[in-house]
Parts: C-alpha cells; sequence; structure tokens
C-alpha cells in the first residue's frame, strides 16, 4: 500500500502538488492493467468542520481510459456526484469521443502487491431511492444487506451468494443495487468487487441489473 500511494505522491508532486490519495484495499485483481489511460484524482480535504471531495482532472483526456484514484475515506455522497459530473461530460463529448474508452476505479490488490482495476464505465448512477415496485439490495454502512422485495431480509454481505442462490422468484424478477450514501467509498469498493465476483454467474430465479445504481 505504501508503494501504491507513492506512486500517485510522485505523479503529483510532478505538476507541483503534495497530496495524497488513500487508496481502498483487496484481496483480488479485476483488472490488472490498464493501457492509455488519464488519471482522476479526487481528494479527501477537511475545510473547518467539513469534509470535502476535491476533483483534480487536470490531466484527463476525453478519448483515452478514465482511472479514478479516489480516497477511501470519503463518504459516497460527496463522491458519486462528481463522478456523475465527470461520466456525463466524457459521455456527451462527442467530438473527442472514444467508443472503446472505459472509466475504472484504483484500488490496491493487498494480496498481489499491485494497483487494480474495476471498471464502471456502463453504470448509471441516480441520487435517490428505489421505486417501491423494484426489488433490490440495499447495502448499509454497518457491512450488512437488506434484501426489500415481496419480504425483506437481512444479511451480512458475506452472505449475498448463498442468499441470491436461495432466492426464488416466480417470474424472474429484476434485482437492483443500492448503497447507503453515508457509506466510506472504501467499503463500497469492497461491496463492487463482491458483485463483480458474483454477476456473471447464473442464478436461475434472479436477472441482476448491475448497469443502475442507487445511492440513498
Amino acid at each position: 500500500m505504501k508503494y501504491i500511494t507513492l506512486i500517485i505522491t510522485l505523479i503529483l508532486f510532478s505538476c507541483g502538488k503534495k497530496e495524497d490519495v488513500l487508496l481502498p484495499k483487496s484481496n483480488v485483481s479485476v483488472v490488472k492493467e490498464v493501457e492509455d489511460h488519464s488519471p482522476i484524482y479526487i481528494f479527501f480535504k477537511i475545510e473547518g468542520k467539513d469534509t470535502i471531495a476535491d476533483v483534480n482532472r487536470k490531466n484527463s483526456i476525453i478519448s483515452t481510459n478514465w482511472i479514478f484514484n479516489i480516497d477511501k475515506r470519503l463518504p459516497l455522497k460527496l463522491v458519486i456526484p462528481e463522478v456523475m459530473k465527470l461520466q456525463e461530460k466524457k459521455r456527451g463529448d462527442s467530438a473527442h469521443k472514444n467508443e472503446k474508452a472505459e472509466n475504472y476505479y484504483s484500488y490496491a490488490d493487498t494480496v498481489g502487491k499491485n494497483l487494480a482495476f474495476l471498471p464502471f464505465t456502463k453504470v448509471y448512477y441516480k441520487m435517490e431511492n428505489v421505486s417501491k415496485n423494484s426489488s433490490q439490495l440495499y447495502f448499509r454502512k454497518n457491512g450488512m444487506i437488506e434484501y426489500r422485495g415481496r419480504k425483506t431480509y437481512d444479511f451480512p454481505k458475506n452472505n449475498l451468494q448463498p442468499f441470491l442462490d436461495s432466492l426464488v422468484i416466480n417470474p424472474k424478477a429484476e434485482i437492483i443495487f443500492s448503497y447507503d450514501k453515508k457509506m466510506l467509498y472504501g467499503d463500497y469498493i469492497q461491496c463492487k468487487i463482491l458483485v463483480k465476483t458474483i454477476v456473471d454467474k447464473k442464478i436461475p430465479f434472479v436477472f441482476i441489473n448491475d448497469e443502475k445504481e442507487y445511492i440513498y
């Protein structure tokens, strides 16, 4: 982790800045390498009694892959609105648009001792509650997950796969993911990596919609 933080610090020193980004951690690499990329930084800052998400995207190029280096101490209610603005800018710039360019969150793989990346290009965020007519899995700040459908269940996030395997909904239902806006970004990345490890598996009675995320 010190090595990864040092890499980011050196990059910022070259731009005349002296700021660190404390990256989230995981024990698995979803993507190990990203070529032709531009860095975006979202720093954790304190101004008076307020926590600030300070964005630096001076070196970002629309036509490249974007790597979001975000401080794990920031809450989602500050991070996601900034991510949404950047997504909209990239999606809306038709003059320089590259259809193959992706967006990635960076994090530290503590087992492989490398910088790793989590793609989220296709995710559309909404800072609002999910419709009552939709089934959802709500990831809480305390590490629990609440399933809201015809019935309500609470279980630890480590039980997500067994829960989905046991879930029987007729007819086959769509499940949407939602997250506590007070959750720290570092915990959010761990949740997303967990979801990524199971989302491609075939679950008989469930369609998982991982391209919409609600933060509230």
